[in-house]
């Protein structure tokens, strides 16, 4: 009998089948719900007069969607404040502040709108008062003080009277340690944020460093705040950039090769 082949069984691999990637749809930026609600806005820098009117018309808006400017303006018989979309007689309306405050009711969402939306004035001549957002400066200013003052607690009396002698000047000569420190804690309450700066400037700290060494006798500044020199063999040290402070150039001449090692100098004959 004849031997019966056996077949081989070949198997053909399917390429997969790539999808094309589809675009993805651009998706549009959602407005923020407006919130129905009485509103109260307030004049900038604490003003307060009897009565203030602020401009109602020939102002300008720029469309960041439609990508040109588009004049505005408030009329009560009107429902946009885009003069290009009113209808019939525009009616114009005055907006005036009494006391330094406005109240605009609920029911008058279109001065709301133009308000706190539109006027070119917003957040500059006036402001809308937003409980939430008080809270959160106050909050934020809490919070710096505290920083502020436990970092003041804790300097070391030469960077305190640094600090303090960019507030009251050479007048740091005549104060005790407590005075300067009792001072440089109400500063650091009263204005933390320049405070911090002041503490993490470098500069503060080289300026006084200087300002004592010439108080002292160790280095001296010629009578056109132009040169300083050392006070001992009127040697020169540094000339003074033309319309620089003599005392923040000479900070900066500090901070090269030949500054560090005068300053280190310096800082040795002050203790």
């Amino acid at each position: 009998m004849a031997k019966k082949e056996k077949t081989k069984e070949v198997v053909v691999e399917t390429p997969p089948v790539m999808e094309t990637p589809q675009p993805k749809a651009k998706v549009k930026p959602t407005k923020p719900v407006w919130e129905v609600k009485d509103r109260r806005y307030i004049l900038r820098r604490g003003l307060t007069p009897l009565t203030y009117t602020i401009a109602s018309s020939d102002l300008f808006y720029f469309d960041e969607e439609k990508g040109y400017e588009r004049e505005i303006k408030y009329c009560e018989n009107q429902k946009t404040v885009f003069v290009d979309e009113m209808k019939g007689q525009h009616m114009m309306s005055h907006v005036t502040f009494r006391n330094g405050m406005l109240l605009v009711p609920r029911e008058k969402r279109i001065l709301q709108e133009f308000l706190s939306n539109y006027h070119p004035k917003r957040n500059k001549l006036f402001e809308e008062v937003r409980p939430k957002k008080i809270a959160s400066d106050q909050l934020e200013t809490f919070h710096a003080e505290i920083d502020a003052l436990v970092t003041a607690k804790d300097l070391d009396i030469d960077t305190v009277e640094a600090i303090m002698r960019t507030e009251v000047g050479s007048k740091v000569v005549e104060m005790s340690s407590k005075e300067l420190k009792r001072d440089l804690l109400i500063f650091a309450k009263q204005n933390p944020m320049l405070f911090m700066d002041l503490v993490n400037d470098d500069n503060v700290l080289m300026r006084n460093v200087g300002i004592r060494a010439t108080e002292e006798g160790i280095i001296r500044l010629s009578k056109d705040n132009r040169t300083f020199h050392w006070a001992s063999n009127d040697r020169k040290l540094m000339n003074v950039p033309f319309d620089e402070h003599p005392y923040s150039a000479l900070a900066a001449w500090f901070k090269t090769d030949e500054g560090m090692e005068v300053y280190n100098s310096i800082e040795k004959r002050l203790k």
